[in-house]
């Protein structure tokens, strides 16, 4: 990226004037700062901001503090411009901790002006937009209060036990008016718990009716005890997997390394995070409207979290060395006694992160997309393939099993995966 990077531009007001000695600016309204903004984009974006400080410093207007002449050798060659003694460009190599600054000679003279060109944009708004009505700022809601919903039935069952009992009154006296008893319970009615009393057999069945549809109730209620399928808890800093592995098409090997050789997928270290958010404090404008309007989520702030977690000055580019922890709310939770392992499935195994996660790709909040039930990970064993490529010791047993079974192409059951111990130990 035109990384007049960390080693660029120096602001210093009290010597600007000597430094840049009646030299005249570079800009007078030479360069086309559309061109310039693709060229911003492609070269000097990962490192500068043109409204705040990055990895160097912020660009707005630069042309006005540095002549043509010095910005072309600068950003083409600014090692031999430092070697050379030049007094600015040692200011600011010393400025920026001296770091030096990617040399640029592929680019023109004329693709220079272009740049400085757009470095003149003025700052656009930020981007607002209203949250629909009837959301809940992309927590998880339904749009309408269930407790709103709740009043309503109650209001209307209210109302109907009043109209019955209007409609039994009015009815009562229109018989008293025409002389008709209006009619109650026939004595000589035989209650109907008299009858499975008095029928044994119909008593007996009716038990036994009871007793099983009692029983397969209170045997789906307890095989739901710890499957959390559906699980979308609201996490202290929001992280789109949409925007991240979707858009972006992040790996999820890349945040959630461990994976490969761990038997678990770990939670990324907030440093991770900031491999790319030192240079990414805001979000594209599009993106931040489309998180306004259609998620309720302002990722701009949320990125500011991170900052705050992780102890980042943003103006200062520098850790402060204050940190906080951020208490992630745990998705997906095996039992105790449940054994598995990420690197068995996703290294040795080949297994697609979206196989038991489902598309993360298209999810704005992390949702447990399977039951990871014992039933569903034994189906999964019994319908799935072993992958026997380039590996010698499954080659052999894939032989000696293969004419066991007598089938061209194991599954996990057969070589093993249905076997307690391997799961339960």
């Amino acid at each position: 990226m035109l990384t007049i990077s960390t080693t660029v531009f120096a602001q210093d007001s009290a010597n600007e004037a000597a430094l840049t000695e009646a030299a005249a600016p570079a800009t007078d309204g030479v360069g086309d700062a559309a061109a310039g903004e693709a060229l911003f984009k492609a070269n000097c974006a990962s490192c500068h901001n043109l409204y705040k400080k990055r990895t160097g410093p912020a660009l707005f207007g630069v042309g006005d503090k540095y002549e043509s002449a010095w910005l072309y050798e600068w950003i083409k060659n600014s090692a031999g411009l430092i070697a050379s003694g030049d007094a600015r460009a040692i200011e600011i190599f010393e400025e920026y901790n001296k770091s030096p600054m990617t040399a640029f000679p592929g680019l023109s003279d004329t693709d220079i002006d272009n740049i400085i060109a757009y470095t003149y944009t003025e700052k656009k708004a930020p981007a607002v937009a209203e949250v629909p009505a009837g959301t809940d700022g992309g927590n998880g809601g339904g749009g309408v209060s269930n407790n709103i919903i709740l009043g309503a039935l109650a209001l209307v069952f209210l109302l109907l036990v009043v109209m019955l009992f209007l409609v039994t009154n009015t009815l009562k006296k229109i018989a008293s008016a025409n002389g008709v008893e209006y009619p109650t319970k026939d004595p000589n009615r035989t209650p109907i718990w008299r009858v499975f009393v008095e029928n044994q057999f119909l008593m007996l069945v009716s038990s036994i009716f009871l007793l099983l549809a009692s029983a397969y109730f209170m045997y789906g209620f307890f095989m739901q005890v710890g499957v959390d399928q559906g699980y979308a808890p609201v996490q202290p800093i929001h992280y789109s997997h949409r925007i991240h592995a979707g858009a972006n098409e992040i790996d999820c090997n890349y945040c959630h390394s461990s994976a490969r050789k761990s038997k678990t997928s770990g939670i990324p270290s907030l440093n991770v995070c900031m491999n790319c958010h030192k240079s990414i404090g805001e979000v594209a404008e599009g993106v931040q409207v489309e998180g306004l309007s259609e998620y309720g989520v302002d990722y701009n702030k949320e990125i500011q979290k991170l900052y705050k977690a992780v102890g980042w000055d943003e103006a200062e580019q520098t850790y402060t060395g204050k940190t906080e922890p951020v208490k992630w709310v745990r998705i997906h939770n095996l039992p105790d006694f449940a054994y598995f392992n990420h690197s068995q499935h996703v290294t040795v195994a080949g297994v697609a992160c979206q196989t038991c996660h489902g598309p993360v790709e298209e999810m704005e909040i992390m949702t447990q997309h399977a039951p990871l039930t014992m039933g569903w990970c034994i189906n999964c064993h019994r319908e799935t393939n072993v992958n026997v490529a380039g590996n010698d010791y499954y080659e052999k047993i894939h032989d000696e099993l293969s004419k066991k079974y007598g089938v061209e192409q194991l599954t996990a059951a057969q070589m093993g995966g249905l076997e307690c111990g391997k799961c339960h130990y």
